[in-house]
């Protein structure tokens, strides 16, 4: 069963100058290439056949794993479509004021906006992470830096969820699943042999960007509950499930500073 990703149809559509084919019925698209189809409005067709009639559109999103979001970033915006309404007052607006920004594809709203607050501290997040992977191969340890990619990756996944208001994928990392990255953070001492650490001034210093990264986590997932106080208006659960993968983003660079500690991160080139 194939996978239909983001790339694949922003190159079929070209914009609007180009047009999606007919999809064979059980193609999959990622998580990525459903928040394309929602934001252009665009509907798939399905081929039919005589032995096999044409399956309803609607059903349960498909199951969203890793290779959907583990890829490199693109540039986000598309500058495409009809121009977005202000969020407050509803009316079309022509062009986009200064002290508002687009909330989705077809609202502005204002940059106070905690969802836009959310989404530029999920955005710093973003670059510390791609920072800390640079320091981590600087120091020559492209294995750590590659697991940061993941998470720099997990961080996309992250603001586009909240972009599109559905509920993040599960985060994995090291051949683990998100719960088992959570367990090994809580009792490292059952899992890596090692007790709980806490930095200190003779540790290496990708140990402190490390746990920098892994605080600043945790004050972007407070955001994320801020940013969707009301349950009333929020019924898909957005909130939760973006703090919930903020926390599991947090414990997931805590794996990797206890990784590091055990000695299970090498001071090595991964090919020559």
């Amino acid at each position: 069963m194939s996978v239909i990703t983001e790339a694949e149809l922003r190159e079929l559509w070209q914009n609007g100058r180009g047009q999606l084919p007919p999809y064979a019925p059980g193609t999959r698209f990622s998580a990525a290439a459903n928040d394309f189809l929602k934001a252009h409005n665009l509907q798939v067709q399905l081929q039919t056949s005589a032995a096999m009639p044409n399956p309803q559109p609607n059903g349960p999103p498909p199951a969203v794993n890793q290779a959907d979001w583990n890829k490199p970033s693109v540039f986000p915006v598309v500058l495409s479509g009809p121009m977005p309404v202000c969020a407050e007052c509803g009316q079309p607006l022509h062009h986009k004021p200064e002290h508002m920004t687009q909330l989705d594809a077809g609202h502005f709203a204002s940059k106070t906006d905690p969802r836009l607050v959310l989404r530029g501290r999920v955005d710093s997040l973003h670059a510390l992470v791609q920072l800390t992977a640079a320091t981590a191969r600087r120091f020559e340890l492209p294995e750590l830096g590659q697991h940061l990619d993941t998470l720099a990756a997990y961080c996309r996944e992250i603001m586009s969820a909240e972009y599109n208001l559905r509920p993040a994928a599960a985060l994995t990392m090291l051949g683990k699943s998100e719960e088992e990255l959570h367990q090994i953070s809580h009792w490292p001492d059952r899992h890596l042999g090692i007790p709980h650490l806490t930095p200190g001034p003779r540790d290496h210093e990708i140990l402190h960007w490390l746990n920098m990264l892994r605080t600043q986590a945790r004050e972007v997932e407070i955001s994320a509950l801020q940013a969707f106080p009301n349950p009333g208006l929020d019924p898909a659960g957005v909130g939760p499930s973006l703090a919930r993968a903020l926390n599991r983003l947090s414990s997931a660079v805590y794996v990797l500073e206890l990784y590091f500690q055990a000695g299970k991160i090498h001071w090595k080139t991964l090919e020559k």
